[in-house]
């Protein structure tokens, strides 16, 4: 984590490599380096908050990519996976029927909408991730999107906390 005022003072290609892993929409990155200096924390939260009020369905297939199944925890040492396992590791792997509700979940998410299930997982247990999924199951596309978007927002906004503080 960094201090706001040290953000503000980046070059323009660093302050976007620290944003990058909030959430993989380069657009917003852009936008938000752009908007600097921010006068308080409460500003640059709402700057990044109101670019993302913005964001359809493009961002979303976008931002999707660098996003794994729930209950699958990603490899590797990028910043997006790192944060990833981080976020996840309230879905116990070791319960096994847990586990595989998931990944059937999951398949049916996927058929259904054409996209992997995408959820803020911080702050939630593997059966509450598990009990929205099947909730979610039930939208329509419009609010499957809307849905999303949303789920989007919260963890792209709570990674920035993590990378930008007082």
């Amino acid at each position: 984590m960094i201090a706001l005022n040290h953000f503000n003072q980046l070059p323009g290609d660093e302050a976007a490599a620290l944003l990058q892993p909030c959430v993989a929409i380069p657009g917003w990155t852009a936008a938000l380096v752009a908007a600097r200096p921010f006068a308080s924390l409460a500003a640059l939260h709402q700057t990044a908050g109101d670019i993302a009020g913005a964001w359809g369905r493009a961002e979303l297939e976008q931002a999707l990519s660098a996003h794994p199944r729930i209950g699958e925890k990603p490899a590797g040492s990028q910043a997006h996976a790192a944060l990833s396992r981080q976020e996840q590791s309230a879905v116990d792997d070791r319960d096994a029927q847990l586990a595989a509700a998931l990944r059937e979940g999951n398949a049916r998410y996927e058929a259904r909408f054409g996209r992997v299930f995408l959820i803020r997982a911080k702050g939630r247990s593997g059966e509450e991730i598990l009990h929205a999924l099947e909730q979610r199951l039930t939208h329509s596309d419009a609010e499957e999107i809307a849905a999303a978007l949303e789920q989007l927002r919260e963890i792209t906004l709570l990674r920035l906390e993590g990378a930008i503080g007082e």
